[in-house]
């Protein structure tokens, strides 16, 4: 019975927040399948990344125990940050390149969720087994925390990717590459600051930098899903002019 409480606790903060993403793509929802294809998609990226951050680690650039700043900062990034949105990122792409039902630029929002719900689900999992003996406090802070945070450098790596594929071509290398740079620093900011937290002194001024980026993700992940929700809206009151179709009585942002 105290597997299955750990477990439904493990996965359930992710599940509600890409059902959240997924009730607000108010036009065209995508298939059940594809969104249950994403989830697991993302607990494939989970275990994917130690492809890249075993290496890193073997070759030096982050310690196994970061117990000084430097140690904490290159573990955000190169333990963290770049192989799990790298990781990300590659599965979004094996996902999407040959998907019919990726035809609106929310979709890639939409999508890129799916991916980063399903590896944070997989790594809440592994968090809250290992911490067992006290698993309600470490799953009530990480459905606080890290969990929003993957939901909010997926927003972000869904709206570029949605560029790359649907907008100016000309940019379309550009993009794509801040679909992987920009989660991946805002990812690395994010646990730096909590990392270097625990060394002690200047908590406080860490903590408020803290929360100023987390409160900064989630506006910014609001004005991203919304904007590509209205260029989709756009398109399809284009698309229905003729008929006279009414799509706005279930519009809302």
């Amino acid at each position: 019975m105290l597997f299955l409480f750990i477990l439904t606790t493990a996965v359930v903060p992710a599940l509600v927040l890409l059902g959240f993403i997924y009730f607000k793509d108010k036009f065209q929802r995508e298939p059940a399948g594809q969104i249950a294809k994403g989830f697991g998609f993302g607990a494939l990226s989970a275990l994917a990344s130690f492809l890249v951050s075993m290496p890193l680690l073997w070759l030096g650039f982050f310690p196994e125990e970061a117990t000084t700043f430097g140690g904490h900062v290159a573990t955000a990034f190169f333990g963290a940050a770049i192989p799990e949105e790298l990781a990300k990122l590659f599965m979004l792409w094996l996902l999407l390149r040959h998907n019919k039902y990726f035809d609106e630029y929310v979709d890639g929002i939409v999508y890129a969720v799916c991916i980063g719900m399903g590896f944070a689900a997989l790594e809440n999992i592994g968090y809250l087994f290992n911490n067992a003996e006290e698993w309600i406090s470490v799953g009530l802070l990480r459905a606080l925390v890290p969990i929003p945070g993957h939901f909010f450098f997926a927003v972000t790596m869904g709206y570029f990717y949605s560029l790359a594929s649907f907008g100016d071509p000309e940019k379309r290398t550009f993009n794509l590459l801040m679909a992987f740079l920009v989660p991946m620093l805002l990812h690395g900011a994010f646990d730096a600051l909590l990392m270097v937290s625990t060394l002690g002194g200047g908590v406080a001024a860490l903590l408020l930098f803290f929360v100023a980026l987390y409160i900064y993700m989630a506006l910014k992940s609001k004005k991203r899903f919304y904007a590509h929700l209205e260029i989709d809206r756009q398109k399809l009151l284009e698309k229905n002019n003729e008929t006279g179709t009414d799509i706005n009585q279930n519009y809302g942002a």
